[in-house]
């Protein structure tokens, strides 16, 4: 298993079985088949998207429907809840029994890509999966407590930090808020604690448009935007597409050197241009 960089993982993440995670791909590249799982573009995987293309064969299994197709071969099923759930279809046809050691980590794909089973891509299909991975050995109460209940207290008080300077435009449709780099190293967080606050934005009555902008905590001079649509009619990955992101129709982000505020501004015209068009 790779994965670029040298930023830690997501503490709810802690508790599966990633010992033998690298962080540099391998001298051998050229000669190996890699895998793409979960990623839109071949950025998403390494910094350095040539060093990718070098592999003697690339397989990109994903479900973005703004995939790049960047792969030898692309398994993209655009209209799948989860990469878990693609996956899952390739066992089958594979012969791959289910163990407990697949059946868990392809329900922590599902379960967090659904939002617990609350988005619009909760699916028959989707349940009917979770439904077989749980028969198959996931543990459904231990995903629960060590994904979304064993938060640090770091973690809130950066979700305090966003809460705090949180606001509304468009009449309340959009809820934006931001993190500076200081916030991270003065509550003592990672990056990885950012990931969920969007979410509670995002649950603000009458919004349709959550953003959250954020610094990385070490120096570079990219902000990092993330986006959640909560009505079917905004496609936030199209927002995000203008900027050089992507992602899901309600869930997409991207980067940006412009100040909170112009990202902000942009935001606001893009969320205001897509009502329009949708009104139209």
């Amino acid at each position: 298993m790779f994965l670029a960089g040298d930023a830690p993982l997501p503490r709810e993440y802690a508790f599966m079985q990633l010992d033998d995670l690298r962080r540099d791909l391998p001298e051998d590249i050229g000669e190996r088949v890699l895998v793409a799982v979960d990623c839109a573009k071949e950025e998403r995987i390494s910094p350095d998207p040539a060093s990718v293309v070098r592999a003697k064969l690339v397989l990109d299994i994903d479900h973005h429907h703004d995939n790049t197709r960047f792969g030898d071969v692309n398994l993209i099923v655009a209209d799948a809840s989860s990469t878990g759930e693609v996956l899952r279809d390739v066992f089958r046809e594979l012969g791959v029994a289910l163990t407990p050691e697949i059946a868990e980590p392809l329900y922590i794909a599902l379960v967090t890509d659904t939002g617990r089973f609350q988005y619009t891509n909760t699916t028959p299909k989707a349940l009917r999966l979770a439904a077989e991975l749980v028969e198959a050995g996931a543990d459904v109460h231990a995903v629960f407590q060590q994904v979304y209940e064993s938060v640090e207290f770091a973690k809130l008080k950066l979700l305090a930090r966003a809460l705090e300077r949180a606001r509304v435009l468009e009449g309340g449709r959009i809820v934006v808020s931001y993190l500076v780099r200081t916030d991270f190293a003065e509550v003592g967080a990672a990056e990885a604690y950012s990931e969920g606050i969007i979410d509670y934005l995002r649950a603000v009555e009458g919004s349709e448009l959550a953003a959250l902008i954020r610094e990385p905590p070490r120096e570079g001079p990219a902000r990092r935007v993330s986006l959640r649509a909560s009505i079917d009619e905004l496609d936030v990955s199209a927002i995000a597409r203008t900027f050089g992101g992507g992602g899901h129709r309600q869930a997409a982000g991207f980067s940006s050197d412009a100040t909170v505020d112009e990202i902000t501004e942009l935001i606001r015209r893009g969320f205001v241009s897509q009502r329009a068009t949708a009104s139209a």
